[in-house]
């Protein structure tokens, strides 16, 4: 990777209920990022789930438990480093992950890490995570249902939280939970809710909405994205449709 002044990046956290579409809504926000050209954008999949790679057309073959987990397997076999090469040797494993197009780079965190305590190392990954962020414009991460996990193995803070629900009560709940976490333990500038797969402005109108956590607008039901999904395909490169002009609308607005 280039060498590249370091910057204060947007960075952005999807989350919400399983099966509301935030992988899609990750994809998507990435996709109408990547429109500025002029802009470097770091994708981060932090759900166990690991569906951001193929929405967006990656491989996503090393991930940073996998790097993890080999420095794991070093300290228990009594490989002495210090702490210095040790830092070094990581941030070039890390770097080694990234997957880059244009101008996007993918990062895989993986599935949650194994039992025992290796704070020391967790911490040390979370640092690089957050030091290659700021070679970025904007980071999006698709995270697990709950900010917590983000700031625990990914970002210590983020600046956008974006919250996906579908028109499921229990989607909404679960949004109404986030946010009273978020308020009280996560450092954020903004916060939004985005209502995914709804059918119509009546639709939405008959929803009850948690009333702390501002609405940022609302994506049709869109078959065009439903059928990328079916197929998995690549995100990135479908053809425009309702789905992807809505959600310009509303992230242009939220993140800029």
């Amino acid at each position: 990777m280039e060498a590249i002044i370091k910057k204060n990046p947007v960075l952005l956290a999807v989350c919400g209920k399983g099966g509301v579409g935030k992988t899609s809504i990750s994809a998507v926000v990435i996709r109408i990022l990547a429109e500025k050209t002029d802009k470097r954008i770091l994708a981060i999949d932090a759900d166990p789930a690991v569906g951001l790679a193929t929405a967006l057309g990656f491989r996503g073959e090393r991930s940073v438990n996998d790097i993890r987990n080999d420095l794991i397997g070093r300290i228990e076999k009594g490989e002495s480093e210090n702490r210095q090469a040790l830092l070094a040797a990581i941030d070039y494993e890390v770097l080694a992950a990234l997957e880059e197009r244009d101008n996007v780079a993918f990062l895989a965190i993986g599935r949650p890490e194994r039992e025992g305590c290796y704070c020391k190392v967790n911490a040390m990954l979370r640092d690089i995570i957050e030091s290659v962020a700021r070679n970025f414009d904007y980071v999006v991460i698709d995270g697990e249902a709950g900010i917590e996990q983000v700031n625990r193995r990914v970002l210590a803070t983020v600046t956008h939280l974006l919250l996906v629900s579908d028109a499921s009560a229990k989607g909404l709940k679960v949004i109404e939970t986030i946010g009273t976490v978020a308020g009280l333990a996560v450092h954020y500038e903004k916060a939004g809710l985005l209502l995914n797969r709804i059918r119509g402005e009546a639709e939405k109108n008959r929803l009850s909405l948690p009333p702390a956590i501002p609405l940022i607008g609302w994506i049709p039901e869109d078959d065009g994205i439903r059928d990328a999904d079916i197929a998995g395909m690549n995100l990135m490169e479908i053809p425009p449709c309702p789905a992807i002009e809505a959600a310009r609308v509303t992230i242009t607005g939220f993140v800029d």
